[in-house]
């Protein structure tokens, strides 16, 4: 297994590479900013990039979306239901508040809690955690202990959620109920800021205890 990160955009949002080393396909979990380091490690690397994933709709999560995909057209974008209609919206994923029009391309495939994303020889399982926004999901690799939090749980943090179709009651049981039962050695990695485990943030975040 290969996992690189890089922080880009304005809001220093984190953007993920997963690849199954011997497959030598990849993924993209929420390039929300210029992609071109990702487009040139996977060139260098010289992956087969089946997938884009999104863990939610706001523009700092999916601004790379259409260059990536203008790279990589057989590439498909994975994001939930409900979070779908924000990829074509500026407004809807906010992107007209911070000053500019991201639109990304329409959604390849909408996700379901329980899903699996089949990547080589991994299994991603799609954790549908509501709260920050209404389909923010959760990317659980189960043979490597490893979560793509997205914008719903930090190190020592938690998403915000005074944005339309936030709600607190929301994102505090997505945490509680799902993410806090994963084991406990399992690596955060989230949207923003620096990695975590679920055990650290069971005993250390101070918005959950």
């Amino acid at each position: 297994m290969i996992l690189k990160r890089w922080v880009l955009g304005e809001l220093a949002s984190n953007a993920y590479l997963l690849a199954d080393e011997d497959s030598r396909v990849a993924l993209v979990v929420d390039p929300g900013g210029d992609p071109s380091p990702i487009i040139d490690f996977i060139e260098r690397n010289k992956f087969n990039l089946k997938y884009i994933l999104n863990t939610h709709g706001h523009a700092d999560h999916i601004a790379g979306n259409a260059a990536i995909k203008r790279r990589y057209e057989g590439a498909k974008i994975l994001i939930h239901r409900e979070d779908a209609p924000m990829l074509t919206s500026p407004a809807l994923n906010l992107s007209v508040w911070l000053g500019s029009v991201i639109i990304s391309p329409k959604a390849d495939v909408y996700l379901n809690n329980g899903d699996l994303i089949e990547l080589g020889n991994l299994k991603i399982e799609v954790i549908h955690t509501p709260g920050h926004t209404p389909g923010s999901v959760c990317f659980y690799v189960r043979e490597a202990y490893l979560l793509f939090s997205g914008d719903t749980l930090f190190c020592r943090s938690v998403g915000r959620t005074d944005f339309p179709g936030s709600s607190w009651e929301s994102l505090i049981d997505s945490i509680k109920n799902r993410l806090f039962k994963l084991p406990r050695l399992t690596k955060v990695y989230p949207g923003h800021g620096e990695e975590t485990t679920i055990e650290e943030e069971i005993y250390g975040n101070p918005f959950l205890v």
